[in-house]
C-alpha cells in the first residue's frame, strides 16, 4: 500500500507534536527535568515536524522540493535518533565508567562557544545516566530511540519516494 506524500507529512508533524507534548508533559506535570541530552533530542524533533510542515503546507509537485524537505526532516530526525543513541549508551555505562556531573547546559551556552556545548554536552553527564522513568521496564531514552527510528523510516521513505 502506497502512502500518499502529504499525509506522511501530516503523521510527521502529528508525531513531532505528539512527541513534545509528552516531554513537556513529563517535564511540567511529572517533575522530570530534561537532562542537556534530552534538550537536544527535542530540538531534532521540532525540526523534523518544522520542515515535515512547510512540505506538508507546500505540498510541491516538483521532485526537488520534496527530495529537500525530506533531506532536512531526515537529517533533524536522524539527529534525535543518534543523540538518543548515545543517551542509551551512557546509561549502561557501568557506575564506575559513568561521567561526572557538569554545569548546566544554561551555563555552558552561556559562556562556551556553540561547538564545545556541543562537545560536552554529546560526551555526556552523570545527569543523564540517570534513570528517572521506565515503561515496561525500559527507560525514557529507549523509548525515545524506537519512537526516532519509526520516524527515521517514514522519513526515509519521503526521501526516496519516487515522483
Amino acid at each position: 500500500m502506497k502512502f500518499k506524500y502529504r499525509l506522511i507529512n501530516g503523521l510527521l508533524v502529528l508525531s513531532s507534536m505528539v512527541g513534545m507534548a509528552f516531554a513537556l508533559y513529563l517535564e511540567h506535570f511529572k517533575g522530570l527535568p530534561p537532562c542537556p541530552l534530552c534538550i537536544f533530542q527535542r530540538v531534532g524533533l521540532i525540526f523534523m515536524g518544522l520542515f515535515a510542515l512547510i512540505a506538508f503546507l507546500h505540498h510541491p509537485k516538483q521532485r526537488i522540493f520534496r527530495v529537500v524537505y525530506a533531506f532536512l526532516a531526515t537529517l533533524s530526525i536522524l539527529w534525535s535518533f543518534a543523540v538518543a543513541a548515545r543517551h542509551v549508551w551512557i546509561q549502561h555505562l557501568p557506575p564506575n565508567e559513568v561521567p561526572s556531573c557538569g554545569p548546566g547546559l544554561n551555563y555552558l551556552v552561556d559562556v562556551l562557544p556553540m561547538k564545545d556545548v556541543l562537545a560536552q554536552v554529546l560526551t555526556g553527564s552523570g545527569e543523564c545516566a540517570k534513570i528517572d522513568w521506565t515503561l515496561f521496564g525500559q527507560s525514557l531514552p529507549v523509548w525515545s530511540l524506537l519512537f526516532f527510528a519509526v520516524l527515521l523510516l517514514l522519513n526515509l521513505t519521503q526521501f526516496f519516494r519516487k515522483a
